[in-house]
């Protein structure tokens, strides 16, 4: 299985996400997580902030609300 992120809080949540019917489309630079809906998030492969899960599950979350 492909590794998305360098943390693995990150990584976990992509291959949830995955699971569920999104899909990955791979940049030059970083990945984009793609919701059903066509919206896209940029994937961090190799977070230095702390709060790096967080901003990004929230921003997941965000998109699942703008799906429904």
């Amino acid at each position: 299985m492909h590794k998305y992120s360098t943390n693995s809080k990150i990584d976990k949540l992509v291959k949830t996400k995955i699971k569920e019917g999104w899909k990955v489309k791979f940049g030059k630079k970083h990945p984009a997580l793609i919701a059903p809906n066509n919206r896209r998030i940029a994937i961090p492969i190799t977070p230095s902030d702390y709060k790096a899960f967080y901003s990004f599950r929230l921003q997941v979350k965000q998109l699942m609300l703008c799906h429904s």
